[in-house]
């Protein structure tokens, strides 16, 4: 098309521009280090907020599956308080276990720290982990309520 934009449509793309500017930014990505000298030599944060979402990266324990698993989400439980949140606000989670079966038969020490709610989840059995010794790792996506 030559030529100045018939009248209805520059009005709707001056509305659409206005419209586009009342939309607010989305808040900056943030970092959080529970050990931030072991997670800077490696690479990463332990915990990244973007939005009303809290990603947690795996937290991993080794020894006996039955004192990994609460190990684990004990210090799952303390990265989550520590952003004011609670396993009430997990939404997704992601268990790599080097035996599975180990895990599911330790499934109910899990559920204690959920108490009644139960995120999306993923359990996936893993050749290994970042250290031989570890026999479990789970991260975590917890979500802020609206309000906060």
């Amino acid at each position: 098309m030559h030529g100045p934009l018939p009248p209805t449509v520059a009005s709707l793309l001056v509305f659409g521009a206005t419209l586009g500017g009342c939309v607010s930014a989305p808040p900056p990505v943030s970092c959080t280090h529970r050990n931030a000298d072991v997670e800077q030599a490696i690479g990463y944060c332990e915990a990244v907020r973007s939005g009303n979402e809290l990603y947690i990266s795996g937290i991993t324990a080794a020894g006996p599956m039955e004192s990994a698993v609460p190990k684990v989400y004990e210090a799952l439980g303390e990265v989550l308080k520590s952003n004011g949140l609670s396993f009430h606000d997990v939404v997704k989670e992601g268990v790599y276990a080097t035996d599975l079966d180990a895990f599911i038969a330790n499934k109910d020490r899990r559920k204690e720290f959920y108490g009644g709610t139960t995120p999306a989840a993923t359990w996936v059995q893993v050749q290994r982990l970042y250290r031989p010794a570890y026999v479990l790792e789970v991260e975590l996506v917890a979500r802020y309520p609206a309000a906060r």
